[in-house]
Parts: C-alpha cells; sequence; structure tokens
C-alpha cells in the first residue's frame, strides 16, 4: 500500500519515522548524560503524550512503565512526526543539502515554539517539557528529518 504513494509523500513519511527515532534516542542521551532523571522522565513525557488521546485522567496515574500508555504515546509521536515531517519536506523539496539541514534545524525550533507555548493552551500538561534538552531534542528532529528526507529523494 505504501509504495502505491508518491515519492515525496513516502519520502517524507519515512523522514519522518526516522526523525521521531533519532529525536527520541537523542531525549534519552541527553537526559541520560545530564540529569538523573531516567526512566521516571521517559514515563512521564508517555503519559503526557497518551492523555492527548486517553484525556487527562491518564497524567492522576504513576509515572511508571505501562505498556498501553507507551503504545499509544509512540503513536502520537509517530503521528505528529510524520506530519511535521510532510510539511518540512515540501518546504526544503528544492533546496540544496546544506540549506535542507539549516531550515530543518529552524524548522525544529519552530515546532519547539508551537509545541511548548501554542499547544499548551489545550494540554497545558507539556509546560512541565519547557527546557533545554526538548529544545535540543526538535532541533535534532528537524535537522534528521530534512537530512533523511533529503536522503531519500536522491535515490
Amino acid at each position: 500500500m505504501l509504495t502505491q504513494l508518491p515519492k515525496f509523500w513516502l519520502d517524507a513519511f519515512y523522514a519522518g519515522l526516522a526523525a521521531s527515532i533519532f529525536s527520541t534516542i537523542a531525549q534519552i542521551l541527553l537526559w541520560w548524560s545530564f540529569w538523573d532523571v531516567l526512566p521516571w522522565i521517559l514515563y512521564r513525557d508517555a503519559h503526557f503524550a497518551a492523555a492527548i488521546v486517553l484525556g487527562q485522567e491518564v497524567l492522576s496515574t504513576p509515572a511508571t512503565l505501562d505498556w498501553q500508555i507507551m503504545f499509544i504515546a509512540t503513536g502520537v509521536h509517530f503521528g505528529l512526526s510524520i506530519i511535521y515531517a510532510i510539511v518540512l519536506s515540501s518546504l526544503i523539496r528544492h533546496l540544496d543539502i546544506k540549506n535542507s539541514l539549516i531550515v530543518g534545524s529552524l524548522y525544529g525550533l519552530a515546532l519547539f515554539i508551537i509545541n511548548m507555548y501554542g499547544f499548551v493552551i489545550i494540554f497545558p500538561w507539556f509546560v512541565a517539557t519547557r527546557d533545554w534538552i526538548t529544545i535540543a531534542a526538535h532541533v535534532v528532529f528537524g535537522v534528521s528529518a530534512a537530512g533523511m528526507y533529503k536522503a531519500l529523494s536522491k535515490r
């Protein structure tokens, strides 16, 4: 089914999946390197993301490993990442790699502002995630989405 999509959409889709994974790994590595909060903060953020779908009741449960919450949070993260990567891919489609990576980093910063200062109007619990590690993860997302899209679109 995916192979029937036009190449742009397929490349942007895969770029979103890859960037979602890369940014999550970067965030976990930064938490592990600079803060002594793993795995609690990962579970907390999973509860935050799952609450978008399941409602605020999820936030009152302990921030522990819950596979249903992790599965839903992963789906939310992948879904948003794919949408964001499609938008970014359309912006960089005709740029060279260097400019694409610059736009990707700025796009990541813009996503941080939109997510952490815009979407918190609807989902106020995300205010707790406003920190430099979340900024870095968003920049990693933008750069990796741009780089992956450009690499895939060349083949």
